[in-house]
C-alpha cells in the first residue's frame, strides 16, 4: 500500500511539474494545438474534395444553408432584413435572366461593378449558379484602368450597379467596340443608354437551376478575379480558385465564430477581405452579417449596438478612425468580442483596447493572390501571426536576408538566398508546391512570373515573394516590419516606415501620419519625411515633436521633414498612398501644404522656408 501511495504521489508531483514547466516555457502550447487541429481538420475536408473530385463550393454551402435555415437573417442592410431564402430566390431569378436574356453560359467571365448592397451578393451568386466566373471591379477605377481590366480577365459582359451607371457612360462606345455587353441593375428609365435587369428579374422564375451548371470537379478551378489596387501600375487580376475561397471562408470559424454571431462588414465587397472572409465566413457559420454601403466611424458603434454585432472586420486604418471619434459613456457598451482583419498598428491596438474594451483582435496576414496565411489566434498585440514547428510542417516559408540599398535579397557564393536568425528582419518567401500553389494573375504570365523567385535555396525550387519584411521572435510570433520599397536607408541604416509611424502616432496632437523617404542632392539614401494630419482643436507643436523623436527614435530614423495635410490620400481599402508624396518631395515652392524641418540648434521643427530649402539643396546645411 505504501509503495502505491508513494508512486501516486510521485506521479502527481510529476504532472504538476510538467504543467508548471509547460506554462512557463511553452505558455501557448495547448492553444496552438487546438487551433492547428482545427486547421488540419478543415484541410482534411478540402483534401477529401480533391480525392473524390466532388467539390463542395462556398456557393454549395450557401444553397445548403438556405435549405436548412431559410428564415434566418443572412444580410441586414440599411435596416432591411434579407433572409437566406430571400437571397437564394433572388439569385435564382437573376440566374435565369443571365441564362435566358443575356445568353451567358458556363465558363463565361462576367465583370461586376457594384457598390456594397444585397444585390451585389444576388448577382454574384446568380452568375455562379450559371457557372460563370466573376471579376470584381474596384468602384474607384477610371477609364483606362477599367478597359484594361476586361483585357486581363477576358470578360465580355459588364454588370453595373444603379449608382455607378453614369461612371461608365463615357466608356460605352469603347466597350461596345470590344463587343462587351453592359447591363444595369436598375429598372428602365427614360433616355437610358444601358439595358436594365430588374424589369426582367420581376418576371423570372425563382426555381433552382440544375446543380450541374455550377458544379466543378477541381478545387483549382477559377471562380473569381479580384483586382489589386494598381497604385504602382495598372490593376492586376488575381486568380481566385475554389480552394482559396473555401480557405478564406473558414477564417471566422477558425477564430471561434459560431452560428449565433452577427458579423459587421464595412469594407468594400470587391475586396477579398469583405467578400471571401466576410461573406464567405458568414455563410460557413450560418450566421448573419450587417452590410454597410460605406464605412462610417460615427455610426460604427451605434450600428453594433442596434444589431447586436459580435464580430467586425477591419483593414488598414479603420480602427484608428474609431479611436479618433469623440469619447462617450457608451464606448464599452456593446457585444463585440472579436475583430478580424489586418494592418492594425500597435499603438492603435492599445488605444482601441483602452477605449472599447478587451475585444480580441485577430490579425490575418496574407495577400489576395498569395499562397501563405498567418493567423494571430492568440491575439497578442503587435503581431500578425503565430508560428511553431507544427505550423512549419504544414506551411513552408522562410525569412531571407535583404539588402535595402540594393533592393534585392542577399545571396551567398553559390547564388542562393540566406536565412535570417530568429529575431532578425528578413524578406518573407513562401514555397510554391502542390499543397501551397500560386495561381498568379489572369492574362499575364509575365506578371505571375515576376512574383516568383526561383532557385532560392536549391536549383529548381520556387517561392512566392510577398514583398514584406517580417520578423519572427523567439516565441514564434510573426511581426510585420515594412513593405519592400517603403523601408529606406539613411546614414547607413535601414529605416522602417511602419515603426516610425507607430512612434509618431503616440504624439498627442497627431491624428494620422504617413512616413516615407525623399531624395536629397549630395546625400546617399533617402531622408525621412512625415505627412501628418492634426487632431481637431490641436495645433502643431514643433518643440514637443522634437523632444519626442529625440527621446524615442535613433538619429537616422528621425523624420527630417514634416508636411501638414488636411486630408490623407488613401486607397478604397484605407491603405495610405505614398507615391505622390514621395514624388512631390519637400520643395516649399512646389508644395502648397505647410512644411517643417528638423532643427537641432533651435531644438524644434521649424518652418521650411525657400532659403532653408536652397541651402539644403546646395549642401550648405548640415543634416
Amino acid at each position: 500500500m505504501v509503495p502505491t501511495v508513494a508512486w501516486l504521489s510521485a506521479l502527481a508531483a510529476g504532472v504538476v511539474c510538467a504543467v508548471v514547466v509547460q506554462r512557463l516555457c511553452f505558455p501557448y502550447f495547448w492553444t496552438d494545438v487546438w487551433f492547428l487541429l482545427k486547421v488540419i481538420r478543415y484541410g482534411a475536408r478540402l483534401e477529401r474534395f480533391q480525392l473524390t473530385s466532388s467539390v463542395r463550393t462556398v456557393l454549395d454551402r450557401f444553397v445548403a444553408q438556405a435549405e436548412r435555415i431559410p428564415d434566418k437573417p443572412f444580410v441586414i442592410y440599411e435596416g432591411a432584413v434579407h433572409t437566406y431564402r430571400d437571397v437564394e430566390r433572388r439569385s435564382n431569378r437573376l440566374a435565369h435572366v443571365f441564362l435566358d436574356a443575356l445568353a451567358l453560359r458556363k465558363g463565361d467571365c462576367v465583370a461586376l461593378l457594384m457598390s456594397n448592397e444585397p444585390d451585389f451578393l444576388c448577382v454574384w451568386f446568380g452568375l455562379a449558379k450559371v457557372g460563370c466566373s466573376v471579376a470584381f471591379l474596384n468602384t474607384n477605377i477610371k477609364s483606362k484602368s477599367l478597359l484594361h481590366c476586361f483585357n486581363s480577365c477576358g470578360a465580355k459582359t459588364l454588370i453595373v450597379g444603379s449608382d455607378l451607371v453614369e461612371c461608365v457612360d463615357g466608356l460605352l462606345s469603347a466597350l461596345r467596340e470590344d463587343h462587351i455587353q453592359v447591363w444595369a441593375v436598375r429598372s428602365p428609365s427614360e433616355g437610358a443608354r444601358v439595358p436594365t435587369l430588374l424589369d426582367k428579374v420581376e418576371w423570372a422564375s425563382d426555381r433552382p437551376l440544375p446543380a450541374a451548371l455550377r458544379a466543378t470537379s477541381s478545387l483549382k478551378t477559377p471562380t473569381l478575379y479580384i483586382f489589386t489596387s494598381g497604385t504602382t501600375g495598372l490593376p492586376k487580376a488575381a486568380v481566385i480558385t475554389h480552394l482559396q475561397s473555401l480557405k478564406a471562408a473558414a477564417g471566422f470559424w477558425a477564430f471561434g465564430g459560431t452560428k449565433d454571431d452577427v458579423v459587421y462588414i464595412p469594407l468594400p465587397l470587391y475586396h477579398s477581405a469583405a467578400s471571401l472572409i466576410g461573406v464567405g465566413g458568414t455563410i460557413e457559420l450560418g450566421a448573419t452579417c450587417v452590410l454597410k454601403k460605406k464605412f462610417s466611424a460615427s455610426m460604427f458603434w451605434t450600428d453594433c449596438r442596434e444589431h447586436g454585432v459580435t464580430i467586425f472586420q477591419y483593414i488598414g486604418e479603420l480602427c484608428r478612425y474609431l479611436c479618433n471619434q469623440p469619447k462617450t459613456e457608451l464606448d464599452k457598451v456593446h457585444k463585440v468580442r472579436l475583430g478580424v482583419g489586418n494592418g492594425l498598428r500597435q499603438d492603435v491596438w492599445q488605444e482601441f483596447h483602452r477605449r472599447f474594451g478587451n475585444i480580441k483582435m485577430c490579425e490575418v496576414y496574407g495577400s489576395t493572390e498569395g499562397n501563405l496565411c498567418f493567423m494571430n489566434h492568440i491575439g497578442k498585440i503587435g503581431t500578425v501571426g503565430r508560428s511553431n514547428f507544427m505550423y512549419k510542417l504544414l506551411f513552408k516559408y522562410d525569412l531571407v536576408k535583404y539588402d535595402i540599398e540594393k533592393d534585392e535579397p542577399v545571396k551567398d557564393q553559390r547564388g542562393f538566398c540566406q536565412r535570417v536568425n530568429r529575431g532578425e528582419t528578413g524578406l518573407l518567401l513562401s514555397k510554391v508546391s502542390a499543397s501551397s500553389p500560386f495561381f498568379g494573375y489572369a492574362g499575364s504570365k509575365q506578371l505571375t512570373e515576376k512574383k516568383l523567385m526561383r532557385n532560392v535555396f536549391r536549383k529548381g525550387d520556387a517561392y512566392f515573394n510577398t514583398g514584406d519584411l517580417m520578423t519572427e521572435d523567439h516565441e514564434g510570433f510573426i511581426c510585420f516590419r515594412d513593405r519592400v520599397g517603403d523601408t529606406f536607408r539613411w546614414k547607413g541604416e535601414n529605416v522602417a516606415t511602419t515603426e516610425v509611424t507607430e512612434s509618431l502616432g503616440l504624439v498627442d496632437f497627431i491624428q494620422e501620419v504617413n512616413v516615407y523617404g525623399v531624395e536629397i542632392p549630395r546625400h546617399e539614401g533617402r531622408a525621412g519625411m512625415a505627412a501628418m494630419i492634426l487632431r481637431p482643436g490641436l495645433t502643431f507643436d514643433g518643440r514637443k515633436l522634437f523632444e519626442h523623436v529625440m527621446r524615442e527614435l535613433p538619429a537616422y530614423a528621425r523624420p527630417l521633414f514634416v508636411r501638414l495635410q488636411e486630408v490623407m490620400e488613401i486607397t478604397g481599402t484605407f491603405k495610405q498612398q505614398k507615391f505622390h508624396l514621395v514624388q512631390s518631395g519637400f520643395n516649399p515652392s512646389a508644395v502648397s501644404d505647410s512644411l517643417y524641418v528638423l532643427d537641432y540648434q533651435q531644438k524644434s521643427y521649424i518652418p521650411l522656408t525657400d532659403t532653408i530649402y536652397h541651402s539644403i539643396h546646395a549642401g550648405q546645411r548640415k543634416l
